[in-house]
C-alpha cells in the first residue's frame, strides 16, 4: 500500500513549489492529495484552485480536500490523522529568497509538537526541470530516528544515492526529530534548524522514531 501524503495548497505565493515537491514524492510511490484550508465555509473558489493544483501535480484525479478550520495547521493535522497521512508538504514562507527554504507559520506549528512528518520546498522548486531528478539524498540522523531508513527508501525509489554530509550537491535533506522528543512527535534541534536555514533543497522532518517507506510508483516504472 502506498504511503499517503497531503500537500497544503491554496494557490498563493510559492504554493506551486509545494505541489512540485508532492509530485516528487509521487514519483517515489506516494499517494498524494491536495488540501485547501479555508477559514469560512464558502468552498467554490477552493475547489477551482485545487483543480488547478491537481493539473500541476500531473494527476487530475488526485484526491482533494476543502477543510474549514480557523487554524490552518490544526485543520491539516486533523485531516492527516483522518486520512492516515504520514506527511504534510508546505512551500516556504512567502518572504523567502529564491532557492532558499524557510519554515512558514503553519509548518512551524506542525514541526514543533505535531505527529506528522513535515516537508518544505525551497522557493522556485516548481521552476526546476522535472527531468533534473534527484541525485543525492542526505540523512541527518539523531540517535535511533528514522532518517537513514527514509533516505535509503527514497534513494532506491528515485534512483539516487544517500550521503552522510550536507553539501551543495544535496537534492533532498531528511532530518530526524531531536532524540529527547516523544516517539511519534515532531520537534527539531537547534542544529537541525540551522541546516534548514542554510538548505537549498527540499527538507523533510520526520516524527521521532517514524521512518517513511517509499517504493517505485507505477507511473515511475512506466516512465523508466
Amino acid at each position: 500500500m502506498a504511503n499517503k501524503i497531503i500537500v497544503s495548497y491554496d494557490g498563493t505565493a510559492n504554493e506551486d513549489d509545494a505541489v512540485a515537491l508532492g509530485a516528487l514524492f509521487a514519483r517515489a510511490g506516494a499517494e498524494v492529495a491536495l488540501a485547501y484550508v479555508r477559514h469560512t465555509p464558502d468552498a467554490d473558489d477552493a475547489r477551482e484552485t485545487l483543480a488547478r493544483g491537481t493539473e500541476l501535480l500531473g494527476n487530475p484525479s488526485a484526491d482533494t480536500f476543502v477543510v474549514t478550520d480557523r487554524s490552518t495547521p490544526e485543520g491539516l493535522a486533523a485531516l492527516a490523522q483522518d486520512q492516515g497521512a504520514e506527511m504534510v508538504v508546505f512551500c516556504s514562507d512567502s518572504h523567502t529568497a529564491k532557492g532558499h527554504v524557510a519554515i512558514g507559520n503553519s509548518a512551524e506549528r506542525l514541526i514543533e509538537g505535531g505527529s506528522t512528518a513535515v516537508a518544505i520546498a525551497p522557493v522556485g522548486f516548481a521552476e526546476r526541470s522535472s527531468d533534473a531528478g534527484i541525485g543525492t539524498v542526505v540523512a541527518v540522523s539523531d540517535g535511533d530516528g528514522g532518517a537513514r531508513q527514509t533516505a535509503e527508501s527514497l534513494a532506491r525509489a528515485l534512483g539516487a544515492k544517500v550521503a552522510p554530509v550536507v553539501n551543495d550537491e544535496a537534492d533532498l535533506l531528511v532530518l530526524d526529530s531531536r532524540s529527547t522528543t516523544e516517539p511519534g512527535t515532531v520537534s527539531i534541534s537547534a542544529s537541525a534548524g540551522y541546516l534548514v536555514d542554510i538548505a537549498r533543497c527540499p527538507v523533510l522532518v520526520l516524527a521521532r522514531e517514524r521512518a517513511i517507506a517509499f517504493g517505485s510508483s507505477p507511473a515511475a516504472a512506466h516512465a523508466a
